[in-house]
């Protein structure tokens, strides 16, 4: 019988915690899959089931309860079992309020000389001469617009 790394001792408190997640079932699926595997690789409780066993009990694989084993013994239950909230987005946004505010003020003033009205296009490009925004494309410049109910363009 192999030796386990890690091994998963519950209090009373956390065990009672997850078997709380585990009935709700409001909870994400992966955090209901998280619990279970904590509580069947539970040592306090009866015998605590195999890596192995763990994984074809809740279908999913070896090296997932490993993972989740692994993550419960060194971060603890919370960091295991909670989703991680991000803290800023994956990509800062591009269009900022500030730029939103020039293009709007660009379409409610008189267009260029030769034009009749404001296009998408021409506020892109206007934008991007002006230093509003270093590129933008027409279809951002129709959602900005969109979103102020500007519809004279």
């Amino acid at each position: 019988m192999p030796i386990q790394k890690y091994e998963v001792s519950l209090s009373a408190k956390e065990r009672e915690q997850l078997t709380k997640i585990v009935k709700s079932g409001k909870m994400p699926a992966r955090t209901i899959m998280r619990a279970n595997i904590l509580l069947a690789s539970d040592r306090n409780g009866k015998r605590p089931m195999t890596v192995r066993e763990v994984a074809l009990a809740f279908n999913t694989s070896s090296t997932t309860v490993q993972n989740v084993r692994t993550a419960y013994w060194e971060k603890g239950l919370e960091a295991t079992v909670q989703r991680k909230k991000r803290e800023t987005p994956p990509v800062e946004a591009k269009v900022t309020g500030e730029v939103e505010a020039h293009i709007i003020a660009l379409a409610c003033g008189d267009p260029p000389k030769g034009y009749a009205k404001w296009t998408l296009r021409l506020l892109a490009d206007k934008s991007v001469k002006l230093g509003y925004i270093e590129s933008i494309s027409h279809t951002q410049v129709g959602r900005i617009l969109k979103k102020t109910n500007i519809s004279h363009i």
